[in-house]
């Protein structure tokens, strides 16, 4: 049980500090920052993966695992649509034609 309680405060921490951290970046910034945001959330997976293979039987920490690696895979495909959209609004018109067609 210590495990999972120390999983938890990590996992709080993360989070508020998450949250810390984007409400102070302005608007205009979070399109550009959605690379360091997929890098950030590709080793949460591999942090997700981790947990879920120590879990060992662990209910609890598999629950934790799981939801931590559907969030971070969550976070990393939105910002390759967003990165996607955002490098379609910079293409020639006529580039957006052929690909729309």
């Amino acid at each position: 049980m210590g495990f999972f309680s120390e999983a938890l405060w990590v996992l709080l921490l993360g989070s508020l500090l998450g949250l810390e951290l984007i409400g102070k970046v302005p608007p205009t910034l979070h399109t550009p920052l959605m690379s360091g945001a997929n890098a950030i959330s590709g080793i949460t997976m591999l942090a997700g993966l981790t947990l879920i293979i120590k879990a060992a039987g662990n209910l609890p920490l598999m629950i934790m695992g799981s939801v931590a690696l559907g969030f971070a895979l969550f976070n990393v495909i939105g910002g390759f649509v967003v990165t996607d959209r955002m490098l379609a609004m910079f293409s020639r018109k006529s580039n957006r034609r052929k690909d729309n067609s």
